[in-house]
């Protein structure tokens, strides 16, 4: 097996969309797609070697909101063939469409679950004999498990797309919350400012530390102030 190395690999949509070709040409495949999600903002961001005519259509469809290539494996921790998508009522869907395109309902995703929350997934596919796609699949999926984390780790280690995805999206309120306490304010002072109840307060803190992956307020106030959330005083 080859070891992937992208620590050369230009940062940008253009280089990740080179790599996956690269990938596609080495192992054989027809198409590969990369997208990741921060599953808190649901902030999306996607490569992929498909033509320009059905990314419109896809997109012009929004099957991204059904495609069960999509969402399915992001469910699980290890790699989905589609052939067990196929009883799913939004596969034959978007494949329909698809097929127009010339593009095969076989194929494979790699999910990859992220230390800050997000999911990225690999989804390779290939036109063929259900026998010759089997052996491939066993020949590559090693190969292609390896690509998708060492990408996955290139993509949020690139200063745009990975802040992007470990972002969080705080709501005006929490960040007023997280503002006031950081100033050393009570949540019955808080309250009293914000004209809203201590309880209220106490759930915009609880909401702010999901969204931050803190355990403690002081760690998500930490957080805030680093992400330019809230300043100190």
């Amino acid at each position: 097996m080859d070891i992937v190395d992208l620590g050369a690999l230009e940062k940008t949509e253009a280089g990740f969309t080179s790599f996956l070709g690269e990938l596609c040409d080495k192992l054989e495949l027809d198409y590969a797609t990369y997208c990741a999600v921060n599953t808190v903002s649901d902030q999306v961001i996607g490569f992929s070697t498909y033509k320009d005519e059905w990314k419109e259509h896809y997109g012009a469809q929004r099957f991204q909101n059904v495609d069960p290539t999509l969402h399915m494996p992001m469910r699980s921790i290890a790699p989905v063939d589609w052939q067990r998508l196929r009883t799913h009522k939004d596969f034959q869907k978007v494949f329909e469409h698809a097929r127009d395109f010339q593009i095969a309902d076989q194929g494979l995703s790699i999910p990859i679950h992220g230390p800050f929350g997000e999911v990225g997934l690999i989804s390779v596919t290939r036109d063929c004999k259900r026998e010759t796609w089997e052996q491939l699949r066993r020949h590559v999926i090693t190969e292609l498990q390896t690509a998708a984390v060492s990408l996955h780790d290139t993509v949020m280690q690139s200063d745009t797309l990975g802040y992007a995805l470990r972002r969080p999206q705080l709501s005006a309120r929490e960040c007023e919350v997280l503002q006031w306490t950081a100033a050393g304010k009570t949540q019955v002072d808080i309250g009293d400012i914000l004209s809203i109840s201590f309880r209220t307060v106490e759930v915009h803190l609880r909401s702010a530390r999901s969204k931050l992956c803190a355990l403690t307020t002081p760690q998500a106030i930490g957080r805030a102030i680093a992400m330019g959330f809230i300043h100190p005083k």
